[in-house]
């Protein structure tokens, strides 16, 4: 029996080879017809034997393409058209769009090993790719994907690769960044002026040579500009941290090969497969002894980020150099990622020595993704690059658009129609012009690649967040919009909700260190019972002051003078030969005291990161941070399991009373001892929180959540209860997710 029909798919299927997967599956099955891209993704006539046809879709599912995915596939009867082959056609519809962007993928096996062929037309090329990997987002300008919609439009193929492109058996059918020598972009060597050195090959070899002497290299990658410098060499990455203004925040290090990274490296096998991965994201692993590396590249810290080079230009580069290279993103601090090589020598020119440029534009920009292992699974610290935008299927469709703008820091947004949330690339911390100028840019895009408008904006409740500010500002200017406010622990837990598919009821650990709460004050160590619908608030740490307000984020000792002061007399703290007085004068230490007493300046707050700053601060691990999350990072390498006592504490009234922990810290001085005995007395308030509701399943979001031991910890525990907890593998863990716990919000509260 003959069949005819039409079917239409949705999901991750442009730009990724599904075509002439089709046209291959259609020849195999001897079928006839036609398939070609839509707004929504792809359509085909399929017509031939019943059985046959069946086993056409049963080997789509099957044998998908490396980077297609399948969300939605819909089959239709259709009239018997009578086709005497199968053809692919040309894209059709130009309305609504909601067909799905794939993320940028590193360069491919294939295509890496036919530039290191010396016979192969493009070897040595430095932009060869091919329908499986190379850039995507970060070269579209407007759906659907096909080449004239990208930065490769300026780009006329020559004959030879119009003849691969246009070849359904060939692996660059439809490849929309191909090229090769004769058709492509262009590279060239800037000096720091912008004189131009060298191009090609030649630029190549002399950027390589200015590395191994030293020198600092801006590197054009897909989604932006790399500052690079010798791994080896302490005076390159000094003279980088002084030049880029980076005291101590750990650089990434990017190694030519997994057998040169495990050199300098200890890897579990589940790093191996998450730095080897299509995606090349940086994986904070740990650190081997090593004379090899300067130890500037992650002073005081026993892990370091790695990751592979992901194009062509970062492999011939790293090839020619023959060591590993520090890879830093190029923007001044709080600045966006820079992606043209004129911005790179404005901002950037006392800096850099040399820049290594090409004229293919970058649309979209996308900093490199940052993960770690923990306990088998992966978390992200950044997703962006390789991951992002990150498409999720809905449960079911939204009856209006949403648009979600996320918080201050660690910013990115997410977009809600029909069933489809699209989870934006890492956009910044929105304290600079700068980077709350890229916001908007990406959020104009998002809506230009999709021809939509918003319905619904969803903003923290933060009245001083910039995306609040803004969202006042469209609402103020399209008075149809509807505006919701979502508390930030709230949306953290509504975010781990979102990506495992949760419904009902469950009790939250949303730890962090800052967010608005509803009373106004400055909430961060919050477990709440919640759904779709609302929140209860359980139980917070008991709120103690920062003085100084937002210097203590910036200054641990701060935070734990504010406990002292609770525990000790201003006359016993001049005596008292500790840690965090010895930083101040006895001035100071009197104005800081009744700033503390009569609360000028010196807010309440329940912070669980400013807890980790004030007992850093107490056992001499840090007194003044030069970047975020430096305590608990550099505590974890105190950590002992072999120390299995804990703090007291008390749970109250809805409070987590620590102050009892405090004397008990004072009455000791060995820095694991006090570390270790805090991360154990963590794990003990969540365990005792968690029998009080023995029903409801456990989840946990936040910034605090990063800390790799303490979530391994936590998941020990969790088993040893027997009780299932989840944490967010697929998006990221700290604020950068709380764009997608309020998307979730809306979507449920239409």
């Amino acid at each position: 029996m003959n069949l005819s029909q039409t079917i239409k798919i949705s999901g991750l299927v442009q730009g990724v080879g599904f075509r002439p997967f089709l046209y291959r599956l259609a020849h195999r099955y001897a079928l006839t017809g036609s398939v070609h891209n839509t707004d929504a993704g792809v359509q085909l006539q399929i017509e031939g034997e019943a059985g046959q046809v069946e086993c056409f879709v049963k080997a789509m599912h099957a044998e998908l393409p490396p980077l297609a995915r399948i969300d939605g596939l819909d089959r239709t009867s259709a009239v018997w058209h009578g086709y005497e082959e199968f053809t692919i056609g040309k894209t059709q519809g130009r309305d609504a769009k909601s067909a799905l962007i794939s993320a940028d993928i590193c360069v491919c096996e294939a295509c890496l090993a036919e530039m290191q062929e010396p016979s192969n037309r493009r070897y040595n090329y430095p932009f060869i790719n091919c329908t499986n990997c190379g850039p995507r987002y970060s070269i579209m300008q407007h759906l659907p994907y096909d080449r004239e919609k990208t930065s490769m439009r300026f780009f006329t193929l020559c004959p030879a690769c119009e003849r691969e492109y246009v070849n359904p058996l060939d692996r660059r059918f439809h490849a929309e960044p191909i090229s090769c020598f004769e058709c492509g972009p262009s590279l060239r060597l800037l000096d720091r002026c912008g004189r131009l050195l060298s191009e090609g090959a030649v630029a190549i070899e002399m950027a390589a040579h200015a590395l191994q002497e030293g020198k600092i290299l801006a590197l054009k990658g897909l989604g932006g500009f790399h500052l690079l410098c010798d791994a080896s060499s302490s005076e390159a990455v000094l003279r980088l941290r002084k030049q880029k203004n980076r005291e101590a925040k750990p650089f990434a290090v990017m190694f030519a090969d997994i057998s040169s990274l495990c050199t300098f490296t200890q890897i579990t096998a589940a790093e191996e497969t998450l730095i080897c991965s299509k995606e090349k994201p940086i994986v904070i692993v740990q650190k081997k002894k090593s004379l090899l590396l300067s130890r500037h590249i992650a002073p005081g810290i026993e892990r370091i980020g790695v990751f592979l080079p992901y194009t062509p230009l970062h492999h011939l580069v790293l090839q020619k150099v023959g060591r590993p290279l520090v890879a830093s993103s190029a923007n001044r601090k709080d600045e966006p990622i820079l992606t043209q090589s004129v911005a790179v020598i404005e901002k950037l020119g006392d800096v850099v020595d040399l820049v290594l440029e090409h004229d293919r534009e970058i649309v979209n920009a996308s900093d490199d993704s940052v993960m770690q292992i923990v306990g088998e699974k992966p978390i992200f610290l950044r997703m962006a690059r390789g991951f992002a935008p990150k498409s999720i299927k809905l449960p079911f469709k939204s009856t209006k658009t949403i648009l979600a703008l996320g918080a201050q820091q660690k910013s990115t947004i997410t977009l809600i129609f029909g069933d489809t949330l699209i989870l934006s690339p890492y956009i910044g911390d929105l304290g600079s012009i700068e980077v709350f100028e890229y916001f908007e840019r990406t959020v104009e895009r998002f809506f230009e690649l999709y021809a939509l408008k918003a319905d619904i904006i969803v903003c923290d409740m933060h009245p001083e967040y910039e995306t609040s500010r803004w969202a006042q500002k469209q609402k103020a200017e399209y008075p149809a919009l509807t505006l919701l406010q979502v508390q930030h622990h709230y949306a953290h837990i509504l975010a781990v909700k979102a990506e495992h598919g949760l419904r009902g009821r469950v009790l939250g650990f949303a730890f962090d260190g800052s967010g608005y709460g509803d009373d106004g004050k400055i909430w961060g160590s919050e477990v709440m019972i919640a759904d779709e619908t609302g929140y209860q608030r359980q139980f917070s740490l008991r709120p103690f002051r920062l003085i100084g307000a937002e210097k203590a984020i910036k200054e641990p000792r701060r935070s734990a003078l504010s406990v002292l002061f609770e525990q000790l007399s201003l006359e016993e703290l001049l005596t008292s030969g500790l840690a965090p007085t010895a930083e101040f004068s006895k001035e100071e230490l009197t104005l800081l005291h009744t700033a503390w007493k009569k609360g000028i300046n010196s807010p309440y707050s329940s912070s669980m990161g400013r807890l980790f700053d004030a007992v850093a601060s107490l056992a001499g691990i840090v007194q003044v941070s030069s970047f975020e999350g430096e305590s608990g990072l550099k505590m974890e390498a105190y950590v002992d399991e072999k120390i299995t006592q804990t703090f007291s504490f008390a749970l109250h009234r809805g409070q987590i009373d620590i102050t009892p922990m405090f004397s008990e810290i004072l009455e000791r001085s060995d820095t694991k001892e006090i570390v270790s005995m805090f991360y154990n007395t963590l794990v003990e308030i969540i365990a005792a929180v968690c029998r009080e509701y023995p029903e409801l399943p456990l989840l946990f979001s936040g910034g605090v959540f990063q800390n790799k031991t303490l979530v391994q910890m936590i998941m020990k525990r969790c088993a040893l209860m027997k009780r299932p907890c989840y944490f967010q593998n697929e998006t990221p863990v700290n604020d950068g997710g709380i764009s997608l716990g309020q998307a979730w919000f809306a979507l449920h509260n239409q």
